[in-house]
Parts: structure tokens; C-alpha cells; sequence
């Protein structure tokens, strides 16, 4: 059993499993959290599933956990382990079933004063404009042809056909596309989940803000992003819904069924891996791809039907919504990285965890090299949200950090811990107005059942993942059931 004793102090935000805890880890395992954060993470198997992953057949450096770390599938969600991309594996697991969920940004040129009169009836609008819920898709399916395009083409294909700006592709990571999509290797039963759910937001925590930047911590950033006092953002996450969690179904069916074919002993088997470079881990890597084009074309969308609702309220001459940036959560990519004096080209797994390049970063966009990436960083429901940079000090980590708040109660345990009613009134006395079909979405989501987003953001600052440059907080939340 692991125990406080078996970790090893490295600084105050992080803590170390050395490689001799077990036999079969092949490097350390490392936790990015505060103490009083690695005492409450023994309450599930995240710190097992950390140790876990430390055992993949090519894991390169170490295995790894942000301060939202909590249990998930296989790895757990906060968890990133890149794999030497010539001898290493790739486990879904590591990705998650809502491939690249993320979070996308709008920033518009009004204070908060000025968005107040109309902020019900602007809430009230992008909920009929945005279809949410559980399930929950637009009344168009699309015809299979047409979603290939998508798969293929991601949001730029969106952006080609009008709904949207070349500004938006160009803050966007990967420019809102993976090259490497192949639809012919995603089953038509996913297909068939995907053909109405371009443009939805989904269920569980999902959700669209409205919210204003309450404070600054670093103005020069804040200035280069575009960001001011009390100015109005509108915050979208949502991921790749039904497409994206039938992809990955489908494939760790195919790597539980070839494990042994290449000689592969897991502790865990929802870890199911296999050779990235073989038959089996090209197809899901290249099927991955399209879950990443799907949900960046879904963000895409989501963003056209705000801006509608943003028109329809405020007025036609209203000033424009711009995209800050938008970002992956759940995504193994292929990176390179200099190591001794020579380039390594790995797969970095990053499930329920985002990355943060530094200034420099031939990946970022033109206008935010010279300062670093945004990054983007919700809390839960009614709670803080940050945005924050990349930074040169987080490169041990694959240039990471986490992806939100992390939940510390299960959706079951929220519900009975509180009524969605009670949520409402709280937040409501806070000034928030909450949209949402469904109070027992409201009840699983409730901020109780999250850990403190002020809390986990401070460890990412203070251990250099990311610097911190605003603090958002919300005025309306619309959301899934």
C-alpha cells in the first residue's frame, strides 16, 4: 500500500516516487502538489494509477500528476507520461474517452457595467442558440461525406464555410486541426454519435460562461492577450461528446485484444497499450485525430452560435467577440524536445491535463510568442477561473499543467450532498445567474464537490508550470444537464 512515507520531497509543490518504490516502474513517479493536496489524494487510486503508468513500455523521464489530480480510467485525470515515439506505446487511456475536451476563450471590448441590463436575456439567448444536455444534438444531422470532411479538416473546414474567422484558427492549438485524422479508421457507429453534435455543448461539467476579469496579476501578459479590468470574456468547454467516447471504446477493445501479441504486461489492464508505431497504435492514433478535429469544429461552432446570441441581443453594430485562445485537455500529440544535446521526438500523453509552451514556442501564435502561451484554466461551477502563460521552467514537466479544479466527491455523492435548488440560491446570492435544464446537473457539478481552484492554481504558479495573469470570475453559467 502506498503511503506519504514513500514519497520523497522535491520542493514544496512537488513530490517524487522513486523508480526502486516497485519493480516493474521504468522511471519515478512525480506529483505537482501541496502537501496538504498529496495527503487528500490518498482517498482514491490517482496515486496508484500515477505509479501505474510508470510502468509503460517506453515512458521516458517520468510518470506525472497535476495538483486537480483524481481517479480516472487507467490514468488518472491530471496524469501526462510521454513515450519514446520509436520504441514507446500508446494507451487511450492516457488521452481519456472525451478526446480533447478544452477550452476555448471570446473576448469582447465591454466592462461588466455595460453587459449588466442585458446579461439575463444574453444568458437566456445562447442557451436556445447552444442545444445542451446529455445526448442532446442539433435537429440537422450532417451526411457522413460531410462529417469526413470535418474529421479531416477540423475547424478550419468550419471556418472555410463562413461560420467564423481565420483570426480564430489562428489562436487555436494546432490551428484547430491534427494532421494525422484518417476517417476511414473510425467506425460508423461513432460516426453515426457525431452526425448531430457539431455545435453542442453536452453534459456533466461542460459548460458556457459569461464572466469578467477580476483581477490582474501580470500586466504586461494581461496587455499582450488583449485583457483588462472588469472586461466581459465568454468561457466555452466542452470536448468531442458521443464521437470522441465511442473512438475510444472502440479502441481499447483493440488494444485489451493485442496486448500479448507484443508481449505487453500491465499492473492495470485499463492501461491496454500497444506500439504506437505498430498497425493497431497508428489506426487509433490516427482515429484520435479525428476526435480532436470533431471537438475543435464543435468549439468552432459553439463560438459562431454565441456571437449570434451576442448580435441578437446587444444589437448588430455591437463590438465583436475575439478568440484569445483555445486549447486540448485529453490528447497524446507528438512532440520534440532537446535532451543532451539531441532532439527526442515523444508522444505526450495529456489526459485531464493542458499545455503551457513558453515564449519562443514555434507552436504559438505570432502575437503571444514573445510572452508565452495563454492558458486556460476553469474551476468549477460558479467558482474562479484563471488565465495563464507558458513558461520555460515547466519543460521537466512536457511543458504542462492542469486543466481545472479536479473533482474530490463523485457525481452521486454531489447529489446527495446537495440539491441543485440550494446551488441556485448560493450562487444566486454570490450575483450569478445559472441556465440549465436540469437541476440534477446542477447538483453533480456543485462547487463542494470540487477542489479549490485558488488552491490548485497557486501550486501551478509557484512550481512554474504556469504564471498566473488573471482571475475570472463568472456572471451567468449555461450548462448541460
Amino acid at each position: 500500500m502506498l503511503s506519504k512515507k514513500d514519497f520523497k520531497k522535491v520542493t514544496d509543490w512537488l513530490w517524487e516516487i522513486p523508480k526502486s518504490f516497485r519493480s516493474d516502474m521504468r522511471v519515478p513517479a512525480r506529483a505537482y502538489v501541496s502537501e496538504k493536496m498529496l495527503e487528500e489524494s490518498f482517498k482514491d487510486r490517482s496515486l496508484e494509477q500515477l505509479v501505474n503508468v510508470a510502468t509503460l513500455p517506453g515512458i521516458v523521464n517520468y510518470s506525472m500528476a497535476m495538483p486537480d489530480m483524481h481517479e480516472g480510467y487507467g490514468f488518472s485525470i491530471g496524469g501526462v507520461a510521454a513515450m519514446d515515439a520509436k520504441e514507446g506505446v500508446i494507451s487511450p487511456g492516457g488521452v481519456g474517452y472525451d478526446i480533447n475536451c478544452g477550452m476555448r476563450l471570446l473576448k469582447s471590448d465591454y466592462q461588466s457595467k455595460d453587459i449588466q441590463p442585458h446579461l439575463d436575456k444574453l444568458a437566456t439567448e445562447i442557451q436556445k442558440e447552444v442545444p445542451s444536455g446529455l445526448g442532446r444534438g442539433r435537429q440537422i444531422k450532417l451526411d457522413i461525406a460531410t462529417l469526413d470532411k470535418i474529421l479531416e479538416g477540423g475547424a478550419k473546414r468550419l471556418v472555410e464555410q463562413g461560420y467564423g474567422e481565420k483570426e480564430d484558427i489562428e489562436n487555436c492549438e494546432a490551428n484547430g486541426r491534427l494532421e494525422q485524422a484518417d476517417p476511414s479508421v473510425v467506425s460508423s457507429h461513432a460516426k453515426n454519435r457525431g452526425r448531430d453534435q457539431v455545435g453542442t455543448l453536452g453534459s456533466g461539467n461542460h459548460f458556457l460562461e459569461i464572466q469578467k476579469v477580476e483581477s490582474i496579476f501580470d500586466e504586461k501578459v494581461a496587455e499582450a492577450f488583449g485583457l483588462f479590468q472588469n472586461q466581459v470574456v465568454i468561457m466555452i468547454h466542452t470536448g468531442s461528446r458521443g464521437f470522441g467516447h465511442q473512438i475510444a471504446t472502440d479502441y481499447i477493445r483493440v488494444m485489451m485484444g493485442v496486448m500479448q501479441k507484443y508481449g505487453i504486461q500491465l499492473p492495470d489492464r485499463e492501461l491496454a497499450a500497444c506500439p504506437f508505431n505498430s498497425p493497431e497504435g497508428q489506426r487509433y492514433f490516427a482515429a484520435m485525430s479525428c476526435g480532436a478535429n470533431y471537438a475543435w469544429a464543435n468549439r468552432q461552432m459553439i463560438a459562431h452560435s454565441v456571437r449570434k446570441a451576442w448580435k441578437n441581443i446587444l444589437g448588430k453594430n455591437a463590438s465583436p467577440l475575439s478568440v484569445l485562445y483555445d486549447v486540448a485537455h485529453n490528447l497524446a500529440k507528438i512532440e520534440k524536445y532537446k535532451f543532451g544535446g539531441k532532439e527526442v521526438e515523444v508522444v505526450v500523453h495529456r489526459k485531464g491535463a493542458t499545455r503551457a509552451f513558453p515564449p519562443g514556442h514555434p507552436e504559438i501564435p505570432e502575437r503571444y510568442r514573445e510572452v508565452g502561451q495563454p492558458v486556460l484554466i476553469p474551476g468549477s461551477m460558479g467558482t474562479a477561473s484563471y488565465i495563464l502563460v507558458g513558461t520555460e521552467e515547466s519543460k521537466e514537466a512536457w511543458y504542462t499543467t492542469c486543466h481545472g479544479a479536479g473533482r474530490t466527491m463523485s457525481r452521486k455523492a454531489a447529489m446527495r450532498a446537495v440539491s441543485g435548488q440550494e446551488v441556485i440560491k448560493k450562487l444566486g446570492e454570490k450575483g450569478i445567474l445559472i441556465k440549465c435544464w436540469s437541476m440534477r446537473g446542477i447538483a453533480e457539478e456543485a462547487p463542494i464537490a470540487y477542489k479549490n481552484i485558488d488552491e490548485v492554481v497557486e501550486v501551478v504558479h509557484q512550481a512554474g508550470l504556469a504564471k498566473k495573469v488573471v482571475r475570472l470570475v463568472p456572471l451567468a453559467v449555461i450548462k448541460g444537464e
